[in-house]
C-alpha cells in the first residue's frame, strides 16, 4: 500500500513531529530520505520520490 500523503507534506509533518531526516542520495531529481529518530538517529523508514515540490524545499540541504 502506498503513502497517501505526497513526499513534501510527508517529510514537513516528520518535522513538525521534532524528528530528524537526512538525506541518502539525490541524483536526477530522485531522492532517498532517511526518516531517523530524534533520540540517537536511528533510521525508522525511508521516503523515496521524484517530487519536484520536495527537491525544490530541500534546495541544497542534506539535514533539517
Amino acid at each position: 500500500m502506498s503513502d497517501p500523503w505526497p513526499a513534501l507534506a510527508r517529510l514537513q509533518r516528520w518535522e513538525a513531529s521534532g524528528e530528524h531526516w537526512r538525506v541518502l542520495s539525490a541524483s536526477g531529481g530522485h531522492l532517498v530520505i532517511a526518516l531517523e529518530r530524534c533520540d540517537g538517529g536511528e533510521e525508522v523508514d525511508r521516503l523515496v520520490s521524484d517530487d519536484p515540490d520536495l527537491h525544490d524545499y530541500l534546495e541544497g540541504r542534506t539535514t533539517p
